[in-house]
Parts: structure tokens; C-alpha cells; sequence
């Protein structure tokens, strides 16, 4: 393990990854130091045998083929460092190929299931400012939670209706605010986020304490405002971007361009909301198409 802070080092510095990105490659490495550990195991001899005894490992205990590949490529990233600092010879994870990931279709909400949360916020308190605001300027953008957290005053523009966010790889990206979410802001920053701001902080959604709000804290928003809704849904705050995405998409937008608004490196990654949009097409045909419709 004693070149691992080293790598751990190489990818905030070298490759400009962000902290999530980091914490994640930590604990996936970690577990496997455990195993290896558990089974006297020296991670610098280590062949393609004990490779595929480890994915059985990963396999029995039931992770999914998406969690098992994502392991694969952190451990295939820092064997890679090995060998190219000459730690070891070879690289035996270039030899094993990721599992087929399964296929999941992203869970969103209608705009009508949206518009029961937009409602369940109390707009009279300050909190309740503070969540709309939320819940909008996450609807508008699509951004992740991660990136909401980290916007601070300075970033937002009200002129030009866009926000500066901080993506993933800590690439800068422009986001935009329609009316609603413009609206939901500037009541919050000019009446709820002054009593909230005991602190004098540039951060713009803080907590009840006055501290920036975490992931956590806005997971917690969420599942309190939807136990004031009709919504029967296992919910996440990613949920909110999924649907940004999808209801774009169905409203005629292109591809790449949600591809940029959502920050995605890759097409491939965006065009999983096609399927989505695809069966909501399938949908309509069926209901409107004159030889298509079933007779009542």
C-alpha cells in the first residue's frame, strides 16, 4: 500500500480529478488491499488467477456488473501507475475485460409530479424559500447536487439568466435559468438566505445552521417534501436532472445539446435518455395513430 497516497496524490495534481472522483477510486482500492490482506496476498505479484479470484469475490457478494467494472478501472488505473513508475512489470488488469453493464433506464419525474414538489415548499419561511430555489435551479440546469452545493454568489448571473458551474474533471460549464428558477433565486437570496447567512458566507444554499448545505442535507430536503405530495416513488435528488434531460428531450431538443447542457464527455452517455423519450413516442403512436389505436 505504500505507493497508493502517492497515486492517490498523482490524480488530483496530474489529472485534475475532483474530490468525489478521488474518494471513490480510495474505497474501491481499499477493499481490495482488505481482500488481498485477508488472503495473504501481495499486491505487487499479483497474475490473472488471483485476478479472476478477486472478481468471484466481487461477483459472490453481489455487486452489480456496473459496480464491478467501475472497481476494475480503478484498480486498472493504479496498476497502470505501477507499471509506468516501474514498480512492477506488467499490468495484469489490461487483461481482463469489463463485465456488460446493465442496462438501466434513468428514473425522472413528470412536470406534473414536479410541479407537486415545486408546491409542497413553504415559500412564508426561510427554509422553504431556500428549497424551492433548489428544486428549481436544479429543474432549470439539470446540474448535479454536486455541482449546486459549490455555487456561490459570484458564479450566478441574473442579467444573462446563467449560472458558472464546476463539473466533474473540475471543468467549467454555463448553465441557464428560465423564469421560474430566476424567480424562486431572487426571492431566497433577498429574504431567506439573509437570516440564513450567519456566517457571511459567498456559498449560496446553506443549511438550517448557516453552513453550506451538503448532498446529504439535500437528499433529506427531498424526502420530506415528497411525503407532502401524492408521489409513490423511490426518489433521488438525481432524479430532478434525469428529468431535466428527458422532458427536453421529448419537447424537440437535440441530443448534443443536452449532451452540453448536462456536462457530458461522451454522447453515449446522454443518449441513454433516447430510450426514455423513445417509449413516451411509442406511447403517443399507439394512442394517436388511426390504424395503430385500439377500438374502444
Amino acid at each position: 500500500m505504500e505507493y497508493l497516497e502517492e497515486y492517490l496524490k498523482e490524480l488530483a495534481v496530474n489529472k485534475n480529478y475532483s474530490e468525489n472522483t478521488i474518494e471513490a477510486y480510495k474505497r474501491d482500492l481499499n477493499e481490495y488491499f482488505l481482500y488481498l490482506k485477508e488472503n495473504n496476498k501481495d499486491y505487487l505479484n499479483m497474475d490473472y488467477e488471483s485476478i479472476r479470484k478477486y472478481l468471484s469475490y466481487l461477483t459472490d457478494k453481489k455487486d452489480t456488473n456496473s459496480t464491478i467494472s467501475r472497481k476494475i478501472s480503478s484498480l486498472r488505473g493504479f496498476y497502470s501507475y505501477l507499471r509506468l513508475n516501474e514498480f512492477i512489470k506488467n499490468n495484469p488488469f489490461k487483461l481482463i475485460n469489463l463485465p456488460k453493464k446493465e442496462q438501466k433506464l434513468p428514473r425522472f419525474f413528470y412536470y406534473n409530479e414536479l410541479e407537486e414538489l415545486f408546491n409542497a415548499c413553504d415559500t412564508s419561511t426561510s427554509l422553504g424559500q431556500r428549497n424551492l430555489a433548489i428544486l428549481e435551479v436544479l429543474y432549470a440546469t439539470g446540474t448535479r447536487v454536486s455541482e449546486l452545493i459549490n455555487i456561490k454568489l459570484e458564479d450566478i448571473n441574473f442579467k444573462e439568466k446563467q449560472i458558472k458551474v464546476l463539473g466533474k474533471g473540475n471543468k467549467e460549464r454555463i448553465v441557464f435559468l428560465g423564469e421560474y428558477a430566476v424567480d424562486a433565486l431572487q426571492d431566497y437570496l433577498n429574504d431567506g438566505y439573509l437570516f440564513l447567512n450567519r456566517y457571511n458566507l459567498d456559498y449560496v444554499f446553506l443549511n438550517h445552521l448557516g453552513n453550506k448545505i451538503t448532498r446529504r442535507g439535500i437528499e433529506d430536503i427531498l424526502t420530506k417534501l415528497i411525503k407532502k405530495t401524492s408521489i409513490d416513488k423511490k426518489i433521488s435528488p438525481h432524479m430532478i436532472r434525469h428529468s431535466f434531460a428527458t422532458h427536453l428531450l421529448n419537447e424537440g431538443c437535440d441530443l448534443e445539446s443536452v449532451q452540453e447542457m448536462l456536462g457530458h464527455e461522451s454522447i453515449s452517455a446522454t443518449a441513454i435518455y433516447t430510450h426514455v423519450t423513445d417509449d413516451r413516442i411509442k406511447e403517443i403512436y399507439f394512442k394517436a395513430h388511426p390504424r395503430a389505436r385500439e377500438e374502444k
